[in-house]
């Protein structure tokens, strides 16, 4: 059941906009020698985005609550259109958080057991990245986006503040649909918990450095990426989670009951 505990307590993440910073392309300004604005940047990302359909990045993730920071995780993640990632812990524990578009699935060896939610009733922090792989509009899940104070640990990057739309100016399309469109990667019923999103682009490369998300109570949740690659070959069968021999399943939509 530790699964579903911790899924469960992931489950407070929502705003879907920041994600395609994750394809951003190199932010090229339309004016000499000035600094690009907010709309460059976004317009920069989108077309990027768009061209993108598979990519790979190592991340470290950081979450903490207040001052205090709780867990420290890394690993490798795998993003492909529509909808589908995969992130691979490796350090300190070795983890599995995979989304083939439909389900997620969170898989700890050492415990022996799988917990699987669908990805409408998922708000798993990590669940939102899925729309890497969309037609995702910055402006349509961001109520408002401007420049914010650049990072301290590297000034040459450019930060941007987005406060999140809440749920019911995101939801646009039924979750009764099967098939995880675009725009569906995530349920937008999940949107309005988070009270801030900084997104950090390096705009020498257009790649996204770090995304930072900011709830009440001082939670909050940082992932830093590196070593970006674009459209590249990923094996279809990574999106697809079988669970091994032995791994009990545990149904995150019904945690009452668990399935063999």
């Amino acid at each position: 059941m530790r699964q579903v505990v911790f899924v469960r307590n992931l489950i407070l993440f929502a705003s879907i906009g920041f994600v395609a910073l994750l394809f951003a392309a190199p932010m090229a300004s339309t004016r000499q020698n000035s600094q690009p604005t907010v709309q460059d940047v976004i317009k920069s990302v989108e077309a990027r985005y768009h061209s993108s359909h598979t990519l790979k990045a190592v991340f470290l993730e950081r979450y903490s609550e207040g001052r205090l920071t709780t867990r420290v995780e890394s690993g490798t993640a795998y993003f492909s259109r529509p909808g589908r990632m995969r992130w691979e812990y490796e350090s300190p524990e070795e983890k599995l958080f995979l989304t083939d578009g439909k389900t997620t699935w969170f898989y700890v060896p050492a415990d022996h057991t799988v917990s699987r939610i669908s990805v409408k009733e998922s708000s798993d922090w990590r669940t939102p990245l899925a729309l890497l792989t969309g037609k995702a509009n910055l402006m349509k899940y961001c109520k408002h986006i401007e420049f914010g104070d650049p990072p301290h640990d590297n000034p040459a990057n450019v930060m941007l503040r987005c406060a999140p739309a809440g749920a019911h100016e995101s939801a646009k399309k039924s979750h009764s649909s099967a098939d995880v469109s675009d725009d569906q990667a995530l349920s937008p019923d999940s949107v309005g918990q988070i009270q801030l999103v900084l997104l950090e682009v390096d705009p020498r490369t257009g790649w996204l450095a770090g995304v930072t998300i900011g709830q009440a109570g001082g939670v909050q949740m940082e992932y830093r990426f590196g070593r970006w690659e674009g459209n590249i070959e990923v094996p279809e069968s990574m999106f697809h989670f079988v669970a091994p021999k032995g791994v009990a399943i545990v149904n995150g939509d019904n945690p009452g009951a668990p399935l063999h």
